[in-house]
């Protein structure tokens, strides 16, 4: 059986665990808390350079990294839909909007959220509004981009990158009306039964969220 290492509030575990659901794959969750220092200390010795999570499993193969995971489960344990296409043109597409929701969504999102860690109660704003900016502009690009990709319920890399990386920047800079397109397809993204089993399964870690958790999703 696959195993997954990580955590049920984190972005990059969705981004993995959306995947392995769409497939209907059955794994084993380990998660990393103070309950389990052996699954920590597992992804410390198997997390690449810096011993981050997710890190897949199975059998004797180990892969860290959501996207590489995602493209090991594709290539060794792809379900009736592809996660990435066969073609090379529309797989390099993929995985260029793959790169936008990584870099330009949830590692912005996260420059908030590191930001609050870092200084608790008195973050700089500065650094907070720029972040705030930039999502912004993020914003702008993909409710143009969705004007040519119109919501489907399948599963792709894509929707394994963009429902995490929504969910969460939306709570550090709200979806506004101005991007409409966007607004309605992070709705529908989180409806669909791959993400809504990790939204449930993150529910009870929401006071973790240091800029405060809203009650909307």
């Amino acid at each position: 059986m696959l195993i997954l290492y990580g955590h049920p509030f984190s972005s990059y575990t969705w981004k993995a665990q959306i995947a392995i659901h769409a497939n209907g794959l059955a794994y084993d969750f380990r998660i990393l808390d103070e309950d389990h220092p052996e699954n920590a200390q597992f992804v410390q010795q198997n997390g690449g350079p810096l011993g981050k999570f997710p890190v897949l499993v199975d059998g004797d193969v180990v892969i860290f990294e959501a996207t590489s995971i995602i493209e090991y489960l594709n290539l060794h344990h792809s379900g009736d839909e592809k996660l990435i296409p066969d073609h090379d043109d529309a797989a390099i597409g993929m995985r260029m909007l793959d790169r936008v929701f990584d870099n330009y969504v949830m590692q912005i999102m996260q420059i908030a959220v590191g930001e609050h860690l870092r200084e608790g109660v008195a973050p700089d704003q500065t650094r907070l509004s720029d972040a705030r900016s930039q999502l912004r502009q993020s914003y702008a690009w993909l409710e143009g981009w969705l004007a040519y990709y119109p919501p489907t319920g399948i599963i792709t890399l894509i929707e394994c990158a963009a429902a995490p990386s929504l969910f969460y920047a939306d709570w550090v800079e709200q979806i506004s009306d101005e991007y409409p397109k966007l607004k309605q397809w992070r709705t529908h993204l989180l409806s669909l039964p791959a993400v809504s089993r990790c939204v449930e399964a993150a529910r009870p870690y929401r006071a973790n969220f240091p800029l405060g958790a809203p009650d909307r999703d």
